[in-house]
C-alpha cells in the first residue's frame, strides 16, 4: 500500500484528464455495455478505487445498492458532491487492501486500479480470497501489450527499449500496465471462470487524426461496440475489461 499511486493533491487534473475527454466518455460507455447482462437485477455492489463516482452513479441509477471506496481523500470529496442526490450509494475512504467485507456483495468492481499498485496481482488475490462463491468481479486495467503496440506505431523506439520505463514518472502515467493475457491467465488459475472478455478503446487510441476523436465520435463508439469483443481487436485495447465469477 505505501508504494502505490493515489490522486491526493491532483484530484482535479484526474477527473478533468480522465473523464472530460473523449477516451473517457468511451471507457465508460463500453465498460456499462459489457457489464449490462450481468446488472439486469439489482444487486449488492462495491466499487473498489470507484474515484469521483462515474460507475456508481450509473449503477445506483438503475437501482443497484453501492458502496464507493477509494484511497485518496481528495477524489472523494469530489464522489460525495458528484453523488448527492443519489440515493443507495455509501462512500468509505480505503485501500483495496483493508476491504474485508468484499463476502458481502454480489459484484466487486475494480476499474483501472491494478495498474497504479505495487502490487496488483496480490490485490487480484485479496480480491478472489474474500469474494464469495458465486460473485461476479467486474475487473479492467491499463493494457501493457495495447501500450507497446501503441508507442511502436508513434515511433517510440527508445521509450520500448527500456521497457517502457521513463525517467521521470508522470503522476498521471500508469505505474504497473499489466499483459491482458497474463491476467486473464492469472485470475483462471485462481479458480475465477471468465465470463466476458473485452478491449476498450481498441481503434480510438491509434487514430492518425485525433480530431476524429471527436468530430466522429459516434461513428468511432459504434465500432467499438461492434469489435470490442471480438479477436483480435479486443487485444488491442487501451484497457482490457474481464468479467469474473468467482
Amino acid at each position: 500500500m505505501k508504494n502505490d499511486r493515489i490522486f491526493d493533491g491532483i484530484a482535479d487534473t484526474f477527473s478533468k484528464n480522465i473523464y472530460g475527454t473523449t477516451k473517457g466518455r468511451l471507457r465508460h460507455t463500453i465498460l456499462c455495455d459489457v457489464l449490462a447482462p450481468f446488472v439486469a437485477k439489482p444487486l449488492k455492489a462495491i466499487d473498489v478505487g470507484g474515484g469521483t463516482g462515474v460507475m456508481a452513479a450509473h449503477l445506483a441509477s438503475q437501482e443497484h445498492d453501492v458502496v464507493l471506496t477509494d484511497a485518496s481523500k481528495d477524489v472523494l470529496q469530489q464522489a460525495e458532491e458528484n453523488l448527492k442526490l443519489l440515493e443507495g450509494v455509501t462512500i468509505r475512504h480505503q485501500y483495496l487492501q483493508e476491504i474485508d467485507d468484499l463476502n458481502h456483495f454480489d459484484l466487486v468492481l475494480c476499474h483501472a486500479v491494478l495498474e497504479w499498485l505495487d502490487a496488483p496481482f496480490d490485490a487480484i488475490t485479496h480480491l478472489f480470497n474474500n469474494m464469495r462463491n458465486g460473485a461476479t468481479l467486474s475487473l479492467s486495467f491499463f493494457n501493457q501489450d495495447a501500450n507497446l503496440f501503441a508507442n511502436a506505431i508513434y515511433g517510440n523506439f527508445d521509450y520500448i527499449a527500456k521497457g517502457l520505463k521513463a525517467k521521470k514518472q508522470v503522476r498521471l502515467n500508469p505505474k504497473q500496465p499489466l499483459s491482458a493475457m497474463k491476467v486473464v491467465g492469472f485470475c483462471e488459475s485462481l479458480g475465477f471462470k471468465v465470463k466476458a472478455k473485452a478491449g476498450i478503446r481498441c481503434f480510438h487510441d491509434y487514430m492518425r487524426d485525433i480530431s476524429h476523436q471527436d468530430s466522429k465520435y459516434e461513428e468511432l463508439l459504434n465500432l467499438e461496440r461492434q469489435y470490442c469483443m471480438s479477436e483480435p481487436y479486443m487485444w488491442l485495447g487501451k484497457y482490457f475489461h474481464i468479467v469474473l465469477e468467482k
